[in-house]
């Protein structure tokens, strides 16, 4: 039987591939989770592209971002993005930073996004920018020093995406499976106010829309079927889905007729 640790490394390497297959993540971005049996420590991939991580690529970190056990592998430059906001928000259980092609007009154009159709609300009722030139001045963008990693933390607050600006976007969650859902419908979000924008309005949902409809989406239900919508449509591209054997259908048993009075 597997361990608590393999598992959620098994689980960690599919949400990998998973948002990789829906287009969020490319050969760069990276998908984390904290241990989950000791909250000092996260889980992440050593460096490849998500699209190609499997359990056993999974290695420990502690929360300044080194590793428990040195490996030769290449690991993560931008790592500290993970450990400094599980440090900042003890609440949070996953973290995605990504660069997908929907959001990256928002990080250039510093255009707010909002939440514009039922399943965006989980993006929050704000989403903040943040700006490397602020706290570091020119950068080359990647955030691999421990201080920019807590100044990013700090721009997320209390929200559950923080876009950066040139550069991409970081996402957070109370669990992976809800991390993958707001990651995967904030990036077609964006996509769809882009696209209205195109037709020359855009009518974004009120702060309490956003509220009801992000609490709506993120109950355990609606999480779970997409969870698996996207888990056998990574199976599907993998060539590992099989048809289920369809169950036979139960018969009603038949009615017992009485005997006739005599």
């Amino acid at each position: 039987m597997p361990s608590k640790l393999d598992a959620a490394r098994e689980l960690l390497a599919r949400a990998n591939r998973m948002i990789a297959n829906e287009g969020v993540l490319d050969a760069f971005g990276h998908v984390t989770m904290r241990h989950p049996a000791d909250p000092g420590r996260y889980l992440m991939s050593y460096s490849r592209g998500p699209e190609l991580v499997q359990a056993e690529d999974i290695l420990e970190f502690t929360l300044d971002s080194q590793i428990v056990k040195p490996v030769e592998m290449r690991l993560y430059g931008e790592r500290v993005i993970h450990g400094e906001i599980y440090k900042a928000r003890p609440e949070v259980m996953a973290v995605c930073h990504h660069h997908a092609p929907s959001i990256l007009p928002f990080c250039i154009s510093g255009m707010e996004l909002k939440a514009v159709y039922h399943l965006g609300a989980t993006l929050g009722a704000k989403v903040p920018f943040w700006d490397s030139r602020d706290d570091f001045g020119d950068t080359n963008l990647i955030v691999a020093k421990p201080e920019e990693g807590a100044s990013l933390a700090r721009a997320l607050g209390p929200n559950w995406i923080v876009l950066m600006r040139r550069h991409g976007a970081t996402v957070a969650g109370t669990t992976l499976e809800e991390l993958t859902f707001r990651t995967i419908y904030t990036a077609r979000n964006a996509a769809m106010q882009i696209q209205a924008h195109g037709l020359g309005n855009v009518s974004p949902l009120t702060a309490a829309e956003t509220d009801l409809a992000g609490e709506y989406n993120l109950r355990p239900g609606p999480v779970a079927r997409a969870w698996e919508y996207w888990s056998v449509r990574l199976d599907k591209a993998e060539g590992n889905w099989r048809m289920p054997k369809a169950k036979p259908a139960k018969t009603a048993p038949a009615k017992r007729k009485s005997k006739a009075k005599r």
